[in-house]
């Protein structure tokens, strides 16, 4: 594989499946569509970096912690990654004969895209929605890169995580079918999503917390503990970690000081700026390009965000 990728697991052509893992970061725009296998549905696990996708019939934006399905269709699917930022994901490709065998009794529950790739494998290209990770989907992604498990009983353990995403990203309930259990599940998630939209469209200055709230639908006081339970940390903390991710990439592409990444980011006292980014990233800012590991490496050994 190019790219800085690697295959983790299986094969489309003996196994149905295949697990793939990519790191490098782009010089320019990369055309990714040209690494798409053709005939497979595609589950996307984004971790870092940005990449869009766009056919006849939609468009997909994916942002860092988020994953999205997708069929390339023959040519019909195109897609991008953007450059100057490290593009660290995890690509699931299945074939319609892996997932007849084990949905064909799932009629009805299944995601569109993917019940109309298992009843025609040379459907269009099409794109799903994308949905953001959860904390622990985080540390599901962490652990298809180093299995806990020996090596004589991992390609088991392998199949075990594929059902296990299929679960997890091949199934939508609504309507009457949706348990009001699941209604809140659901709420609670897109009003989180809003709230990193915002927060990632104002890095440097962020809105206050009632404003947050009322773009989310909600008190700000539900919205933090809504936001603290599904997130893992605070409003505040998780700006902060978007803050340092986006001054760690300015600082690697060597275009911005560190006073200058402290300002796009939006810290006026550079003492604090440095202090945020020590307690982060690990290190000190005016160091992180020297200690930050090589995106040509696509070391396998750093693990994903959110995973420390």
């Amino acid at each position: 594989m190019r790219e800085g990728g690697r295959l983790l697991y299986g094969g489309l052509e003996d196994v149905g499946v295949s697990i793939a893992w990519r790191d490098f970061e782009p010089a320019k725009g990369f055309e990714w569509s040209r690494s798409f296998q053709s005939g497979s549905l595609e589950l996307c696990l984004n971790l870092a970096g940005e990449g869009s996708l766009h056919c006849a019939t939609g468009r997909m934006e994916l942002e860092p912690l988020t994953a999205g399905l997708y069929v390339p269709g023959g040519e019909g699917l195109r897609a991008w990654r953007k450059p100057g930022a490290r593009q660290r994901f995890l690509t699931v490709a299945f074939t319609s004969r892996f997932l007849r065998r084990h949905l064909s009794q799932c009629d009805g529950a299944l995601d569109p895209l993917v019940e109309r790739f298992v009843l025609d494998a040379a459907c269009p290209a099409g794109v799903g929605e994308v949905r953001r990770l959860t904390p622990e989907q985080e540390r599901e992604a962490a652990r298809l890169l180093h299995p806990p498990t020996v090596q004589a009983a991992r390609g088991l353990w392998y199949q075990s995580q594929v059902l296990q995403l299929m679960v997890t990203h091949f199934f939508t309930r609504g309507g009457a079918d949706e348990l009001f259990c699941e209604r809140q599940q659901r709420v609670a998630r897109e009003r989180v999503e809003r709230v990193v939209a915002l927060l990632r469209q104002h890095l440097a200055a962020p809105p206050a917390l009632d404003e947050i709230g009322r773009q989310a639908g909600c008190s700000p006081f539900y919205l933090s503990r809504t936001f603290s339970r599904e997130m893992g940390m605070t409003i505040p903390q998780y700006l902060r970690k978007l803050r340092m991710e986006r001054a760690a990439d300015l600082l690697r592409s060597g275009k911005y000081n560190v006073t200058e990444a402290a300002l796009e980011v939006g810290y006026a006292s550079l003492s604090h700026f440095s202090q945020a980014f020590c307690q982060t990233m690990g290190c000190c800012p005016a160091l992180y390009p020297l200690k930050a590991p090589s995106p040509a490496t696509g070391s396998p050994e750093t693990p994903p965000p959110g995973t420390r």
